[in-house]
């Protein structure tokens, strides 16, 4: 496993999401040179300027801008621009106004930057993630999305918390969709090496089915109270992103619950949806088989079944 040198990181969109992947990728040294990339010439430029004055602290270089030149040289593209999930909005009611930006947007980015691996945040990020990959003709190794990656460190937390144990300790993730069909793999979650409920905390604690259940809407809720308090989830999708292009980057061969599309597995083809995957140079390397219980089947297949509505109705 190699790290890429002289690596280049581009986010597209320089809203609260964009500039929180940036602002986490230059704190984690996730690329030697982050840019950002915005048709908004004052704003990009004003965040690209905030940014590059804490690099005496952090090291790396920033730079950016509102012409497409700026993404030219990148390995890693991660787009993050459209329109943002209002108070009581779902994922997939973006749908179609973020399509079409995609449309104008995928052909620019991959002209100036054709080897890139390209990583969808914009939502809903599945069925985003299909259109870029049939608008751009690449394969889908080479474009996917963000997917459960921040569901999953949501559920890993809620666990933590409940086990008294480290979030690191926790082996558990979320599948399926980025949003309300998604749901915690349960019957594959440990806690060190124990099934989750198998494990007694320290102060006598055990997990029952029904908590488990709670814990999994607690996940779906998340973004929704967030968006409620403060009106977007920028910080933890920032900090999730920086993780995985350090997985590309650093050739990692990383598990990460990203969502690319699909043909073959579970019966799944042509959508695109979270499982655990391996994560390296080039992209999604390998999506191995991933084993469920005949209800957790129903789900998967329920969560695809949602995705591939949304997909018909936008013509994909």
């Amino acid at each position: 496993m190699a790290r890429t040198e002289n690596s280049r990181l581009t986010v597209v969109g320089a809203g609260s999401v964009g500039v929180s992947v940036a602002y986490a990728a230059l704190i984690r040294g996730s690329a030697r040179t982050v840019a950002l990339y915005d048709v908004d010439r004052a704003k990009v430029e004003a965040e690209v300027l905030d940014l590059a004055h804490g690099t005496w602290f952090t090291g790396g270089t920033v730079v950016g801008g509102a012409d497409p030149s700026v993404v030219a040289g990148s390995h890693v593209v991660v787009v993050t621009a459209g329109a943002k999930q209002r108070p009581g909005q779902t994922r997939l009611d973006l749908a179609g106004t973020n399509l079409l930006l995609l449309e104008r947007l995928m052909p620019t980015l991959v002209e100036q930057a054709p080897g890139a691996v390209f990583c969808i945040v914009t939502n809903p990020c599945d069925v985003l993630t299909v259109a870029a990959q049939r608008i751009t003709g690449l394969s889908a190794s080479q474009v996917f999305s963000s997917g459960t990656v921040l569901d999953t460190s949501r559920l890993r937390r809620l666990v933590a918390d409940r086990a008294q144990v480290s979030a690191s300790s926790v082996h558990a993730d979320i599948v399926g969709e980025h949003g309300d069909t998604g749901f915690a793999l349960w019957s594959q979650a440990r806690i060190g090496t124990t099934p989750v409920l198998d494990w007694v905390a320290p102060d006598g604690h055990r997990f029952t089915a029904a908590e488990l259940q709670a814990i999994t809407q607690d996940v779906r809720q998340a973004a929704y109270r967030i968006i409620a308090g403060k009106g977007a989830t920028n910080l933890a999708i920032g900090l999730a992103c920086a993780r995985i292009v350090e997985a590309v980057l650093g050739d990692q061969h990383a598990v990460l619950p990203v969502s690319t599309v699909h043909d073959g597995l579970h019966r799944l083809h042509g959508v695109a949806l979270s499982v655990p995957s391996v994560v390296g140079a080039g992209g999604v390397q390998y999506v191995p088989d991933v084993a469920t219980t005949p209800a957790e089947e129903d789900q998967l297949q329920h969560s695809a079944q949602t995705l591939l509505a949304t997909q018909h109705a936008l013509g994909l």
